[in-house]
Order: C-alpha cells, then structure tokens, then sequence
C-alpha cells in the first residue's frame, strides 16, 4: 500500500502506520491487563504532549513530530488510538463488544487521519472502510475461534457500506487496503500470508479501477 503513497506523503503515512503497530504490539505483548493500560497510557500521554514541547529521546515519538504533526495533525488526535487498542484488554479473550469497539475507535480513526494526511480532509468512505479494515486485521491477531469469527463476521457488515463503490484515485492506497480486508472476512484461514500473489493481484487491481 505505501508503495503507491506519493513520496511527499511517504514518511507521514508510514509513520502512522507504525504508531498503530507499536501499540497493538504493546497488547499483543501484555499478559497482565494492569500492566498494559499503564504502557498504552504512557503513550498517550505521551503522544498528547507532543502538542505542548518536543519529542522525548524515542524514535518514533520523534519521526512522529517530523512527519505528521506539520501535516496538521495533533498529538491528541493521534492518542485517540490508544482507546481502541485498549478495549481489547477489558476481557480475555476479548468479547463481541469489545471487539465492535476496537473496530470503531481504532479503524475508523486511523483510516480518518490516513485520508487526511492523502488528500488534507477526513472522508466517511475510509471511516467506514477503516472500521471493517481494523476488525479484519484483529481477527488475525485473535487465538480464539469465536472471536476470530466474529471479528470476520462484523467486518464483512461493515465493508458492504462501501463494496462496490469506487474510490478516488488519491484515497486508493486505503481503498487497496480495504479491498484485501472484504477477502480476509471471507476467509477461514488462521493464518494471513502477506505478500501472496492473490493478494498482490487484488491490491493492484484496485489501484487500477477504484474497485
């Protein structure tokens, strides 16, 4: 997907990208729920005073206040992450709200901002799509059967609000990314494999039609 990010957009979109990842591994890594709010809290609040003084000798609290804070994007908008990353440490596994939940304040954010940072104005589109995205993604990351398939059953709900419409060439690095989770919340596979022709070729077609 950054592939096909235009180069000014690059670093910014990447970023964003690795700040999601840092604090999904924050969970994926917690075996004690106190012990991970009090990380994930540590990088919001964090990410929140990057509004107020300079980055912290961390690397990429630094590449964040290089590349998206001049994009206009605030530190407190970019913490509003934590919240959907922290839901899942409520219950283990994590139950059916919870996991709708992280769908809507992890994906829906992540893909407002990634729009923003692509064509300078949030769109309902990617929302949605970042929604549907984000549960596909969790299903991956999930060991439990029926969370896994519900995590798939709610992103295939939320990606029908946008199946069949066709994105507009600057929001298609998203749409791309969307066009790959409609097949994972069809899929039953345990295992996602990046980088796989099937998916290379879905990816490409999109960036060529919009579908």
């Amino acid at each position: 997907m950054l592939a096909y990010v235009p180069a000014e957009k690059r670093p910014a979109l990447t970023t964003l990208w690795r700040l999601d990842e840092r604090l999904g591994g924050v969970v994926g890594s917690t075996r004690e729920t106190m012990i991970g709010h009090i990380r994930l809290a540590w990088w919001r609040e964090a990410l929140e005073a990057l509004d107020m003084k300079g980055a912290p000798a961390e690397p990429l609290l630094r590449d964040v206040a290089a590349h998206i804070l001049p994009k206009g994007i605030s530190g407190a908008e970019l913490a509003e992450l934590e919240a959907g990353w922290a839901m899942l440490l409520e219950t283990d596994p994590p139950d059916p709200e919870a996991i709708a939940a992280h769908g809507r304040a992890r994906g829906r954010p992540l893909f407002s901002l990634a729009a923003r940072l692509l064509v300078g104005s949030e769109d309902e589109m990617a929302a949605i799509a970042g929604e549907g995205w984000a549960l596909a993604d969790l299903s991956y990351r999930l060991l439990d059967p029926a969370g896994r398939t519900m995590a798939r059953r709610l992103a295939a709900e939320r990606l029908r609000g946008v199946a069949g419409r066709r994105w507009p060439a600057p929001l298609r690095p998203l749409g791309m990314l969307a066009a790959l989770a409609r097949r994972d919340a069809a899929s039953e596979a345990a295992v996602r494999r990046q980088g796989a022709p099937g998916r290379v070729a879905r990816m490409l077609a999109h960036r060529f039609t919009g579908r």
